[in-house]
């Protein structure tokens, strides 16, 4: 990958290189990419020409940009970005459902990636299918946020690190972006409206636990048993379910918050009574709420849904233990909505890895 200089995004103000300015300088800056959404540093023109061409020479202004852009009919929207490193990107934009009366909340929820492929393998996953290539950078990350809702017109409120890549494996850019996307002079969203998703990084689970951030944490969880899950995970072979489930553990009694345990429910995998029972004893221990999620079909990769019969089983089972869940019958399935999935097509497209 070429060198590429820093981002302005990738930085507080405090930390940008700005020689002999006064505070408020820096103040103004941020305003102009955070409350005003410029689109260059040209666009500051209350700043001295003298600052703009420091800031030109020093860093780069764009993040990303969009390539592709597709909807769906439950208007779910997913995003192809193409990094300065000529490397892609995805996001997904989600709207909440209509709730019982049939009114539509305005939550408005983005899947952020947080890294250009993925190391960690998941055999269900599209996303580690070309391997993993680099982090993204703290800019690059809420570039997504800003730029996202530039190209929808959608003001974002809730977020998710569940895209590409493994959040914790990026540890220090992810936790740079959550303080740009939590401060007040920054994108300004409550940390109580930001779940990071894990695959299962036992140690980074304990010293997320340690930040002060009261943000949510899921798990990609996936198999309930140590045998089921290693067939489809291959992390659980250097943290294994007694190891990470201890780690959520204590991430829940710091925290004193709802996780979430997230469960990809694939056609005879990890769909029998037995991996349901042992799922609902892992949630009432963690006082975790499960997400199932029917598998999205991923092209070239041998899995298959469950039927309908076979996702109501599963779920009755976890309601009878107690156990709060929620099918997500998901949205986008139309429009390649599982991770990686656009960025392989366009890489194909490209014959890269073809």
């Amino acid at each position: 990958m070429k060198s590429l200089r820093p981002l302005l995004l990738d930085q507080s103000p405090e930390e940008w290189g700005l020689v002999l300015q006064p505070d408020y300088r820096r103040k103004q800056i941020a305003e102009w990419i955070y409350a005003k959404r410029a689109n260059s540093i040209a666009e500051m023109t209350n700043l001295p020409a003298s600052l703009r061409a420091q800031l030109e020479a020093a860093y780069d202004f764009t993040a990303l940009k969009l390539v592709k852009l597709q909807g769906s009919h439950d208007t779910t929207r997913k995003l192809l970005w193409e990094l300065r490193s000529g490397d892609y990107v995805e996001s997904v934009l989600i709207p909440a459902s209509p709730d019982l009366f049939g009114e539509r909340s305005d939550r408005f929820t983005l899947c952020l990636s947080t890294q250009v492929g993925c190391a960690y393998g998941c055999k269900f996953c599209a996303s580690g299918l070309e391997g993993w290539k680099r982090n993204l950078t703290a800019g690059e990350i809420v570039a997504q946020i800003l730029e996202t809702e530039r190209a929808t017109k959608t003001k974002i409120n809730n977020l998710v690190f569940m895209g590409m890549g493994e959040p914790l494996a990026n540890y220090k850019n992810l936790m740079q972006a959550l303080a740009i996307i939590n401060a007040a002079w920054g994108v300004g969203i409550g940390a109580r409206h930001i779940t990071v998703s894990t695959s299962g990084l036992a140690p980074q689970i304990r010293e997320l636990a340690e930040q002060p951030l009261q943000i949510r944490l899921a798990l990609s969880l996936h198999g309930a048993t140590d045998e089921v899950r290693q067939q489809i995970m291959p992390v659980n072979r250097k943290y294994p379910l007694a190891e990470l489930l201890d780690a959520c553990a204590d991430y829940q009694e710091k925290k004193r918050k709802m996780m979430t345990l997230e469960y990809i429910l694939i056609e005879g995998v990890n769909d029998s009574t037995e991996q349901a029972a042992h799922l609902a004893k892992h949630a009432r221990r963690l006082h975790a709420k499960v997400n199932l999620i029917p598998y999205n079909t991923v092209e070239g990769l041998e899995w298959r849904r469950p039927t309908d019969f076979v996702i109501d089983r599963f779920a009755a089972i976890l309601h009878a233990a107690k156990v709060t869940a929620t099918v997500r019958r998901e949205k986008g399935h139309d429009i390649d909505a599982a991770c990686g999935q656009l960025r392989l097509k366009q890489l194909k497209a490209e014959g890269v890895g073809v």
